[in-house]
């Protein structure tokens, strides 16, 4: 049986160039990079020389990255980091209704602790009004929290804009963008963000580490309590064979970007266009254009989504149904369900994520067996009138 993964924004799998870079630090660089003795000076070298090659992938300082061990481990950090630290100025977070579960659960437990949150509709495209945004601003707002790019729809918010909003408000502005960065050109200064999270293992470095840019000048009060690690800004034993690889992640994932983006987004068109002429009743979700070159999300009416999931696993093809974090929980995605997709369509609902490794050939075996799968689905389901358009 073939075996297709198109599941990237979920994980992704270590490059070989990646783990071999590892490899050392599991064995003869065994180190502790806080020793003051060979051993550990020879390892804290390499944890330095992956700051700036992550530096150089979003262009900032090396001395503005911090390793962590995930992306909603840097998203807590800088949220409530920065609820700390500003807590003298105020008290009022602007994030939106289509962020990831490691923003929205955080800003929702700050609520609980008497931090006044504002959560950003969005249009039935995805995107959101800057003007309502700008409006929301008070005198009490200390952050805006917008992802680069939504990891169920690939929707791409427009972060320079923001960015712009946020400076001439003087108000703190963090960017989730673990589904973008590697991905399209992310550059923090051009950008404007205050704050950034990376994940590794969504860009083929492992599982269990990360990176959360800070701006020079903006104070963060730390989560994680210990030694002097991270220029005291996060205590624990540095994660040495995560790190370097992460940095040779972004240090591959730069040089290769511009090829990426062509190539895996004419994939997805190829797959998109496919499916759209071999199915009816078929609804994108999310921007047709404004979106991560690797994400389709669709929706296929009349039938669950799970269940054509499911036949799919059974010839081969890793897809999902949205975000890996909340594939435990059932009823519609809380981002389709933010768009106004129809609850209907919002339950038959899956999202294709294309990577590096991804081919024609795998686009092509798709089309070859999706399509049947759904017409099977359709003839057992009560909803199913062969009429098309009908429920779109």
């Amino acid at each position: 049986m073939k075996k297709i993964y198109l599941d990237n924004n979920a994980t992704t799998s270590v490059r070989a160039e990646v783990l071999e870079t590892m490899l050392p630090f599991f064995s003869s660089e065994f180190g502790n990079p806080s020793s003051l003795h060979w051993a550990g000076r020879a390892v804290s070298s390499h944890i330095e020389k992956a700051r700036q090659q992550v530096a150089g992938l979003i262009n900032c300082s090396p001395a503005e990255i911090v390793f962590t061990s995930c992306g909603s481990e840097g998203n807590n950090f800088a949220i409530k980091g920065t609820v700390e630290a500003l807590k003298e100025k105020g008290n009022h977070i602007i994030t939106t209704a289509v962020e990831h579960p490691a923003v929205l659960t955080t800003c929702r437990a700050l609520e609980k602790q008497g931090v006044q949150v504002t959560y950003l509709a969005v249009d039935e495209d995805g995107l959101l009004d800057l003007e309502e945004l700008e409006q929301a601003i008070t005198e009490r707002t200390i952050l805006i929290a917008v992802m680069w790019g939504n990891n169920e729809t690939g929707v791409l918010f427009p972060i320079e804009e923001i960015g712009r909003i946020a400076r001439r408000h003087k108000v703190r502005f963090l960017s989730d963008a673990v589904q973008a960065v590697g991905k399209v050109p992310v550059d923090v200064q051009q950008a404007g963000v205050d704050l950034l999270t990376i994940s590794g293992h969504k860009i083929e470095a492992p599982k269990g580490v990360g990176a959360l840019y800070v701006r020079k000048g903006n104070p963060l009060t730390p989560l994680i309590h210990g030694g002097h690690q991270e220029r005291n800004r996060r205590g624990g034993t540095h994660n040495v064979p995560g790190i370097v690889g992460l940095g040779r992640a972004c240090e591959l994932a730069g040089g290769e970007l511009d090829d990426f983006q062509k190539r895996v987004a004419v994939l997805r068109d190829r797959l998109q266009q496919g499916l759209m002429a071999a199915v009816p009743d078929v609804k994108l979700n999310g921007h047709p254009q404004y979106r991560l070159p690797g994400t389709l999300n669709i929706s296929f009416a009349y039938i669950e989504g799970e269940g054509l999931l499911l036949h799919l696993d059974m010839q081969g093809i890793a897809a999902s149904s949205g975000s890996a974090c909340t594939s435990g929980s059932f009823g519609m995605s809380h981002v389709l369900e933010a768009m106004g997709v129809d609850p209907m369509l919002g339950q038959s609902s899956v999202r294709f994520s294309l990577g590096r490794d991804t081919s024609e050939a795998d686009i092509d075996y798709v089309l070859q067996v999706l399509p049947p799968i759904v017409q099977k689905l359709r003839d057992m389901s009560p909803f199913y009138q062969n009429t098309s358009g009908a429920a779109l």
